[in-house]
């Protein structure tokens, strides 16, 4: 089952793009090596860090084949597929490759500020259709509504539901979905700053914005987690913690493709409206790499 696979750490891609603001496929398939070989277990494109927002229909399905044509692991992929006009997005599903994807992520509808009751019925009506599983997204400070633990349980009764990832900050929130919900649906973090915290109450993973530029410290630490390592697991936490605040600083993906771009992987180019990490933030990611190959 897919969901079984799905435990450790998903990599939230970016997507890189050179100096004309195109997809640049050679850094892609750098970064693809790059963080493969760092040990992580499934891919997860076109989502916030991919700047989904801002590619259109065609680089999708462009990057979908690219990465499903370098995945030497067979890694599954994820795909983020969102929108806040569910009819529109049921016509979207219907032209998707669903035989390249493994499950689709799917965000809360945004702008809308739809009821609890408008968002399960929105997901509802996604899950009723889709020929591959679906993952629910939780990330208020960007929908401007929290999907709430009682709707994200009554959506885990559907059978074509399998989890969600849970980035609303609200651990107490994530307790009681822990608590209650069926034994096979899939709690994942959506903060890397969370992630331990959350897998001690019952979460299997994360998917990781930092895993790009950090791959096998961000696996070694889910691998640690996983196995109740906490001592372990811990320390790489507080290892990456400076990471993690010029991340928050900069901005995701701007100071994600900065990091990567110090570490030479690919360019540092976002669409706008966002724009590149200034100099001063920049120096101190330079500064920080240095310690950190260092240390």
């Amino acid at each position: 089952m897919i969901a079984e696979r799905l435990h450790g750490t998903g990599t939230a891609l970016v997507t890189p793009f050179d100096k004309k603001l195109q997809v640049d496929f050679k850094g892609l398939a750098k970064l693809l090596q790059f963080i493969n070989e760092g040990g992580i277990n499934y891919w997860v494109i076109h989502g916030t860090t991919g700047e989904a927002a801002t590619t259109t229909w065609e680089e999708k399905q462009a990057i979908l084949g690219f990465v499903k044509a370098h995945n030497p692991r067979n890694l599954p992929i994820v795909c983020g597929l969102g929108g806040n006009n569910t009819q529109e997005l049921l016509k979207s599903l219907a032209n998707i490759d669903l035989q390249a994807i493994d499950a689709i992520l799917t965000i809360s509808p945004y702008y809308n500020k739809p009821s609890q009751k408008g968002i399960y019925l929105h997901y509802k009506a996604l899950a009723d259709v889709v020929a591959v599983p679906i993952i629910l997204y939780n990330v208020p400070s960007r929908t401007g509504t929290n999907l709430e633990a009682s709707t994200v349980l009554k959506l885990s009764e559907h059978p074509n539901i399998i989890g969600i990832k849970e980035s609303s900050g609200n651990l107490e929130q994530c307790i009681e979905i822990a608590k209650y919900k069926p034994r096979d649906f899939l709690l994942i973090s959506g903060d890397d700053i969370l992630t331990i915290p959350m897998m001690a109450i019952g979460a299997v993973g994360v998917i990781s914005t930092l895993a790009n530029s950090f791959p096998w410290q961000i696996s070694q630490m889910v691998e640690a987690g996983l196995k109740h390592d906490y001592i372990r697991a811990k320390q790489y936490q507080l290892d990456l913690l400076a990471m993690h605040q010029i991340i928050a600083q900069g901005g995701n993906p701007s100071a994600t493709k900065q990091f990567l771009a110090a570490r030479k992987i690919c360019k540092n180019f976002v669409r706008l409206p966002l724009a590149c990490v200034p100099n001063a933030l920049n120096k101190q990611i330079n500064v920080l790499l240095r310690h950190f190959n260092t240390a």
